[in-house]
């Protein structure tokens, strides 16, 4: 009998063993389930249809300051209403701040002129606009200013012994990779190359990309201009190197040999150049026009910790058209937009609430200087200290395998995403960096942790009118979102605590 009533209890207990052990996995069934369930939110065909709208033409080129890029702003803001997001501006779900503006129009006109015989460029092909080029039109002789640098505190000068007054300067876009006493030349931005132009009596500037390097840049559009006053009636161009190859035509060079010539000898090698240039550039500039951030919340569940909070955030804005040539920015930054939106709806459907508050932000003005991302940090609404991580999505959409920047500077945090890709994607890739980069250098520089989130090989289409939907890798994008989204989530659910940055 005491066999029997020993038996009893061991088969008792090893029932309800069995029965906590069948409870414990059924309940880690449904935790797995809901983060599927949430995960499986993120589709690619709703990304790419996100995508498809913020690069399309009534959103023309999405440059800060204009009806594109306010368009865009509205769309978002009413994704965020829908999923019944908080608004964080300042004004609903815009928080407002000023950029300079520029819009260009028709007409856009450049050929050369050489020995009697024009040969008319076309926009886009031959030549690009500047996004900050002043507004002119003349015919004037060119003169080759090598490098466009003056600096005669170096002893090099490539406006010395040369006389550019009411003349069209050409130079190098870039400077050299070489120096002087090991000083550094200054920035290479347009706005400096051309009011140093302009200071000498030179009317307008065509910049051309370095011939000898391994891959020339290629006629980008761009709103990075640099510091000081707009040149308000001075164009500055971005040409070919055929056509620079065409006004040199005269002098018996290339542009190739003008740079190997400058580069051996370390010294200028300025000269006016027998051909015209025909310029007509029609710009309308604003000095301070408005844009936004869109900005929502969404509230953590956890009576103590949705105090504490984690950035979501991608730059919505890209550097517009010029006389209806339009930029379309799929990739760049389409792509991160729509992956925030996405990983937004993803978090509001979820059935089980994130402990940790979200703010999800789209940041106007990257393109200019990170205005939009600068202007967010300096002007939170909630302390700093209470932000555990800002995840930025840059550039996501095309490429073949994803990189996670900033892992040098959070380490742990960069460990969170390596670890959830080894389990699901296995498409990471070690290279990191430090440093932020792009929209999370404001927030690394405040000392909150930071990712990057970019595909490797991202950049084939950078600022050009190619960068369309048509070109993006589908697959890639859905799972960068869902790396970006299962990050989150665990950093949402207090499985990260902040670091020191590093």
């Amino acid at each position: 009998m005491k066999n029997n009533l020993h038996s009893r209890k061991t088969m008792k207990l090893t029932f309800s063993f069995a029965k906590n052990l069948i409870f414990f996995f059924l309940l880690c069934a449904q935790v797995f389930s809901q983060s599927r369930s949430a995960e499986s939110v993120i589709q690619k065909e709703s990304l790419i249809n996100t995508v498809s709208i913020l690069a399309s033409q009534d959103f023309d080129g999405r440059l800060p300051g204009s009806e594109g890029y306010n368009n865009a702003a509205k769309f978002a803001a009413e994704k965020f209403k829908e999923l019944n997001l908080l608004p964080l501006g300042d004004s609903l779900f815009y928080q407002f701040l000023y950029v300079e503006y520029n819009r260009i129009d028709t007409p856009a006109v450049f050929s050369a002129i050489i020995d009697s015989v024009t040969i008319e460029y076309e926009l886009g092909k031959d030549f690009v606009i500047r996004g900050f080029s002043g507004a002119n039109r003349f015919s004037l002789p060119v003169v080759f200013c090598g490098y466009g640098i003056s600096r005669p505190d170096l002893g090099y000068d490539d406006y010395k012994d040369v006389n550019v007054k009411d003349k069209i300067v050409m130079v190098f876009k870039q400077n050299p990779i070489w120096k002087i006493d090991n000083k550094e030349w200054g920035n290479a931005y347009p706005r400096e190359k051309s009011l140093i132009a302009k200071s000498k009596g030179a009317k307008g500037i065509l910049f051309v990309s370095l011939p000898n390097d391994s891959k020339p840049q290629p006629l980008i559009g761009s709103v990075m201009h640099g510091e000081g006053e707009h040149p308000v009636d001075f164009p500055q161009l971005h040409i070919s190197i055929k056509a620079a190859d065409d006004l040199l035509s005269m002098a018996a060079l290339t542009i190739s040999e003008c740079q190997t010539k400058i580069d051996e000898t370390k010294k200028p090698h300025s000269f006016l150049i027998n051909t015209k240039a025909n310029v007509i550039v029609n710009a309308h500039y604003e000095k301070n026009a408005r844009t936004m951030n869109v900005v929502a919340l969404l509230e953590g569940s956890d009576p103590v910790m949705k105090n504490e909070y984690i950035v979501i955030g991608a730059h919505l804005d890209h550097v517009g058209s010029q006389a209806g040539l339009i930029f379309p920015g799929a990739n760049d930054n389409a792509s991160g937009s729509a992956g925030v939106l996405e990983i937004a709806k993803a978090f509001a459907l979820d059935k089980v609430k994130p402990k940790r508050s979200i703010i999800f932000v789209l940041f106007s003005a990257e393109e200019q200087g990170l205005f939009g991302s600068k202007h967010f940090v300096e002007n939170m609404k909630i302390p700093k200290e209470k932000i555990v991580a800002m995840l930025n999505l840059d550039c996501i959409g095309y490429g073949d395998s994803i990189q996670v920047g900033n892992g040098k500077s959070s380490p742990k945090l960069w460990q969170i995403a390596k670890e959830i890709d080894s389990k699901h994607f296995n498409l990471m890739i070690n290279d990191t960096w430090s440093g932020g980069g792009a929209d999370a250098t404001a927030f690394h520089e405040k000392g909150i942790p930071s990712l990057y989130f970019v595909s490797k090989y991202s950049y084939d289409h950078l600022h050009l009118p190619t960068d369309t939907v048509e070109t993006l890798n589908p697959d890639l994008f859905e799972k960068i979102v869902r790396l970006a989204f299962l990050t989150a989530k665990q950093i949402a659910d207090g499985k990260y605590e902040r670091e020191i940055v590093r």
